[in-house]
């Protein structure tokens, strides 16, 4: 725990200007990432009397070992540089709303030459229009199927759509006429990209055009008594009705906005956003967070905009926004807002009418949507808190271990032996730290010898990142802030402005005159980021007993490592195995220190076995052809298309393997030389009859 006054700056060395400010941890991990209009101000906040602080800024601030701060010319800049570090850092302290659930979008691909329509999760694409999101993925193609009688865009997979132009058949839907086989050519590109135009438009809310131009063609068809034609455009206008109704009405000026609520409480916050497009609801979904930093209802808002319409551009973001607080800038939020969407956004809080009731309907999913999930998540934090003490008694460690590492071997009889480390913080997952090895030492199958492999390569590349950055140096680093030389480099998404001033040996900070890099420029080595192999866990496990537990310890007290634990989990009895004791620590089976564990060590299994199964799977698919030296991927499948296997291509003389377009003769030699000097395959067997199978296609016997 650090004494905040050991880094805290002098008052006249910070800018009273605009800017945006970093805490960082002892590791130069950036924890925190906070914006201010004027940086005084602010950080004389954090250096106040410990005990006058809230809780969760009295342990950011003591977990923080220096602090560093870049200037910006306006409010606007610091609010998109702040959340541009907050995405690239995922600093532990900040707000980060996570969804509830993956929720899916109807997706039109307009970045391809035949544009298609599917249902997407997950990040969104450049290039692609997105409507929703939507509750349930079978609500959009419910949807899709109502509109493909009158918007009959391709919704086929890129492998069905090549075999239909290959084979010139369309697939049931070009039949059936929901579908305009573009595959076989039923219309051109331009005409099927003005279905999907029609289709987008009518989906983003422009609704009337379609269904009256519908009505009066119908008309004039009832009218020259072509009556079937009539039908169908009647049933194209009811099959657009009954797509509408599947939204409903919530304001009936054609409104576009997108609502946001939040409910909260002292731990955590729900937040709920209707997404109203041409007065229907279009979309919802709802965000939960712990509150780890001290933030009110206008911050949690502006935290939640710049989650929401941060990646967004153009019409993804609505004319007005409504909100139950406003920011503490809405002037700069709202022109932030309008930068992204390109026009003007109207940033308020509504105080009468329809969109006030809406409001309150929203503000009640919020609250829902809080205790649904305090329902499901009952305890969990005091649960993992539990967990870690429990686990810290029964080792006899003198503080929780908030970071766990883990390690797993996984090997198929001794071959393709790898190894997996998992990383656990505060109880949970940390996905974007997990490693995976190679065991590179020896061959064949020995668990201790590749644990202790493992161990010392991973602390090995710790203390080699602990003497690059300085942490063994005896002198102190200086606390106060040293100005950047001329020609440092700028910190990853600087705003042009002001010269900055940032604290700290190695500060980085634009000199003056000097202008920013893109966001996307290649970052520092010192810039804060999560790097591998930086940061010590308290508790290292390894999966195994005794013998496991006795190698990694032996692989720590090599390096000189003694301020790290280390156990052991076995999974005949659930043990627990601490070097050097002769018995184990038998933790009750209702513990939550074993369950977590547990969970700990199941993990490392299973990324383990993954990265396993991959790599012999890998293995399994070579071909000797895979080591003739500038045989590409393209005249490989050329050669085995020629001769249809390997096993005849193997067979095939030089001149033969030259008649191949594409293969000159030197190319055909290196491949008859790596074919007759390779090994012979062993026969695949098929276990259910034990009949062996013979080589037929081009690879390897499977």
């Amino acid at each position: 725990m650090a004494d905040p006054s050991s880094y805290r700056p002098k008052p006249g060395q910070i800018p009273d200007s605009p800017g945006v400010y970093r805490f960082r941890d002892e590791h130069r991990r950036v924890i925190y990432v906070g914006k201010a209009k004027n940086l005084r101000q602010r950080l004389a906040n954090y250096f106040q009397d410990l005990a006058a602080l809230h809780p969760r800024t009295r342990t950011m601030v003591t977990t923080a070992a220096s602090v560093e701060w870049t200037v910006v010319s306006t409010e606007v800049e610091a609010l998109q540089l702040e959340y541009s570090w907050i995405k690239e850092y995922d600093p532990r302290f900040n707000v980060k709303y996570r969804d509830d659930k993956s929720y899916p979008y109807l997706a039109v691909t307009l970045n391809e030459e035949f544009p298609r329509v599917q249902v997407m999760r997950g990040a969104k694409k450049k290039g692609v229009r997105y409507f929703g999101p939507y509750g349930h993925a079978w609500a959009i193609r419910e949807t899709v199927d109502l509109m493909l009688r009158v918007f009959p865009v391709r919704t086929c997979s890129a492998g069905v759509f090549k075999n239909a132009a290959r084979t010139g058949r369309p697939c049931l839907l070009g039949y059936i006429g929901k579908c305009s086989a573009p595959c076989v050519g039923r219309v051109t590109p331009e005409e099927h990209r003005e279905l999907a135009d029609d289709f987008c438009d009518f989906m983003a809310g422009r609704t009337g055009t379609y269904i009256r131009r519908l009505e009066k063609d119908m008309m004039a068809a009832a009218e020259e008594m072509e009556y079937e034609r009539a039908a169908r455009l009647r049933d194209d206008v009811e099959a657009l009705k009954r797509a509408m109704e599947k939204s409903a009405v919530v304001l009936a000026d054609a409104t576009d906005a997108d609502l946001i609520a939040v409910a909260e409480d002292e731990l955590e916050a729900a937040v709920q956003i209707f997404h109203v497009r041409g007065g229907r609801v279009r979309g919802q979904r709802g965000w939960v967070t712990d509150k780890v930093e001290n933030v009110d209802t206008p911050g949690l808002v502006e935290h939640a905009l710049q989650q929401l319409y941060g990646e967004e551009t153009g019409d993804s973001v609505p004319k007005e926004v409504l909100v139950p607080a406003l920011p503490e800038d809405p002037d700069a939020v709202s022109q932030w807002l309008a930068g992204r969407r390109g026009s003007q956004v109207s940033l308020r809080i509504p105080q009468r009418g329809d969109k006030k009731d809406l409001m309150a309907t929203v503000q009640r999913n919020a609250l829902q949507a809080l205790g649904l999930h305090k329902t499901k998540r009952a305890s969990d934090l005091t649960t993992r808190s539990r967990a870690l003490e429990e686990i810290a008694e029964a080792l006899g460690l003198d503080t929780a271990p908030l970071r766990i590492e883990c390690f797993d071997i996984s090997h198929l009889q001794g071959d393709d032996v790898v190894a997996s480390m998992v990383v656990f913080e505060d109880g949970l997952a940390r996905k974007s730290e997990y490693r995976r090895f190679q065991i590179k030492g020896f061959e064949g199958q020995d668990d201790v010898r590749s644990m202790h492999e493992v161990i010392g390569r991973r602390f090995k590349r710790y203390l080699q990142e602990k003497e690059r950055t300085g942490e063994w140096e005896e002198t102190p680093a200086p606390t106060g802030p040293v100005p950047a030389p001329q020609d440092a480099a700028t910190a990853p998404g600087t705003a042009p402005g002001p010269a900055a001033t940032v604290p700290g040996p190695d500060a980085i900070a634009p000199g003056p005159g000097t202008t920013a890099p893109d966001l996307d420029a290649e970052p520092r080595e010192d810039d804060g980021r999560p790097k591998r192999f930086a940061y010590p866990p308290q508790l290292v496990v390894v999966d195994g007993g005794q013998p496991q537990v006795a190698a990694a310890k032996r692989a720590l007290d090599e390096l000189g490592i003694d301020d790290i634990a280390v156990c052991g989990l076995a999974k005949r009895l659930e043990e627990v195995w601490l070097p050097d004791d002769d018995d184990p620590v038998v933790l009750p089976r209702s513990s939550e220190g074993l369950y977590l564990l547990q969970r700990v060590r199941d993990e490392a299994h299973r990324f383990a076995i993954t990265y396993q199964r991959a790599k012999r799977a890998k293995r399994i698919r070579s071909s000797p052809l895979d080591a003739v030296a500038g045989l590409g991927e393209t005249r490989k499948q050329a050669l085995i298309k020629h001769f249809g296997s390997v096993k005849k291509l193997k067979q095939a003389t030089i001149d033969e393997i030259c008649e191949v377009p594409g293969i000159g003769r030197r190319t055909a030699e290196s491949v008859a030389v790596a074919l007759a000097s390779a090994a012979p395959a062993t026969p695949a067997v098929n276990t259910a009859t034990g009949e062996i199978i013979e080589e037929d296609d081009g690879g390897s016997t499977t």
